[in-house]
């Protein structure tokens, strides 16, 4: 079974985090995807949580356009508040309630 982190693999493990880079680093300008979408596209649809901490962690992911993940609502990472500028310089709507508008910028690989 391939839903629990512990049972990933050493070679699991770097085939999830190359996947994880190389979808991110598909992600169109002015369009966001999930945290969520990636791990599924990745062949872990339950490992969510475990794209964010790849993306925080991996040494030169910061090169990648990472600030287009958001969670399955469209909100932006806690504590980054950079994010949601950068995403409206690529011409990203936020709703009122400060979520990503996903009907209008939602990526699926």
């Amino acid at each position: 079974m391939k839903d629990y982190p512990d049972k990933m693999t050493p070679e699991e493990a770097r085939q999830f985090r190359d996947d994880v880079l190389n979808i991110v680093s598909q992600i169109p300008s002015g369009q966001v995807t999930t945290y969520g979408i990636i791990a599924a596209w990745a062949g872990w649809p339950s490992h969510s949580r475990m794209v964010g901490r790849t993306l925080r962690y991996t040494p030169g992911a910061e090169q990648l356009p990472c600030h287009r993940v958001v969670n399955r609502e469209g909100r932006t990472a806690p504590g980054w508040s950079r994010q949601r500028l950068l995403l409206e310089q690529e011409g990203v709507h936020f709703k009122p309630n400060g979520h990503v508008d996903m009907d209008r910028h939602l990526w699926e690989p």
